[in-house]
């Protein structure tokens, strides 16, 4: 099979000759330098096109991303001073009023402009697979299905009083998350029907910590999740299967998401309860297999292990996988400095022997 074949074969539910590889979030210049054998100027010169040489040679079956940084001294995009989500200088009165003058859902929806969006998504999309080659891109699209990371519009303090003080305004965001999130899955949608895009996406939110939800569970259950189901219609329409990043301990959402059609999950800490041999177990609202991204840790396996116990790992997790989940190969989150390079190849490795 060739690349694209193997995905597909996987995203229909199929058996292809070997579990795919997803790759694109190795974060660290210099993993990617070392894999290509490049220096710093190479890297400052063309960071794209050494990422995109580093996947070729690790022989990926698509790209979820092109994660570059700016220079490669840095492996992150942001930083103390960058990272507005703390805190972006608006009072929680500023945060209030301008809720409150957001456009309805009917409003959103009926201002949007498809077919300008959809011209530009299409133009990256065929751009970017043009640089990929025989790698298959499916860029993550985080703002289908439904948005409620709105902590980066308004503030984690604002937003989190927001929800308390005034559920209304909460239930608002929520419900306007949901209009955006239709819009974005309609524009991918539209690219799964072109054939531009495969039948799977990476999608979802960071709304949980390690120790849970950040918000009641009860309160995303009546005002976010009915906004998700409604912002993945499109997806399932064209048979589009999406699967939800999953941070943090998840395990309260997961029957909550899954009845909003979410078909597979991506992410997986397993310090935080995120147990690949239970979830593998679960079924979509339709009573299929999930479909499963992952779940190498970048925290408590990549960083620590031997190369011969990721090995071992790798084994592991196609056994728990067979017969009982859709398996894609990949890493719970990007790549870090300390990740070894010695790991990385062994991972990577054994993943094409599976």
């Amino acid at each position: 099979m060739n690349k694209r074949q193997r995905l597909d074969t996987v995203f229909a539910g199929g058996r292809p000759d070997r579990a795919p590889v997803l790759g694109g979030w190795i974060a660290s210049p210099g993993l990617l330098m070392q894999i290509t054998d490049s220096t710093a100027q190479d890297y400052r010169a063309d960071p794209e096109g050494i990422a995109l040489d580093a996947y070729r040679r690790l022989e990926m079956d698509g790209l979820i991303d092109l994660f570059v940084t700016p220079s490669a001294d840095t492996y992150r995009n942001v930083d103390h001073e960058t990272y507005v989500k703390a805190s972006n200088s608006q009072t929680y009165e500023q945060a209030e009023a301008k809720v409150e003058r957001l456009p309805s859902p009917e409003e959103y929806e009926k201002g949007f402009d498809f077919d300008t969006a959809y011209c530009h998504f299409r133009k990256k999309l065929i751009d970017t697979q043009t640089k990929c080659g025989d790698m298959v891109y499916m860029p993550a699209q985080f703002g289908a299905g439904a948005v409620a990371s709105w902590y980066g519009e308004y503030g984690y303090e604002n937003f989190f009083l927001l929800i308390g003080l005034r559920p209304d305004l909460g239930a608002k965001l929520f419900r306007l998350g949901g209009a955006i999130g239709r819009c974005r899955s309609r524009i991918v949608a539209a690219a799964v029907q072109e054939k531009l895009y495969p039948k799977a996406v990476l999608l979802g939110e960071d709304i949980c910590t390690q120790r849970g939800p950040m918000i009641s569970a009860r309160f995303l259950q009546e005002h976010y999740m009915p906004a998700l189901a409604y912002g993945l219609e499109p997806l399932l329409e064209v048979g589009c299967r999406p699967v939800w990043h999953s941070d943090g301990d998840v395990r309260a959402l997961i029957p909550m998401l899954l009845a909003s059609g979410i078909e597979g999950f991506q992410g997986f800490q397993p310090e935080c309860g995120m147990l690949i041999e239970e979830i593998v177990k679960l079924r979509t609202r339709n009573g299929g297999k999930l479909l499963i991204f992952g779940p190498m840790a970048v925290t408590t396996e990549l960083p620590v292990l031997t190369p011969d116990q990721i090995r071992q790992r790798v084994r592991h997790v196609a056994n728990v996988c067979k017969d009982e989940a859709d398996l894609v190969f990949f890493t719970s989150n990007t790549i870090n400095p300390d990740i070894p390079l010695s790991n990385v190849l062994a991972m990577y490795d054994e993943m094409k022997k599976r």
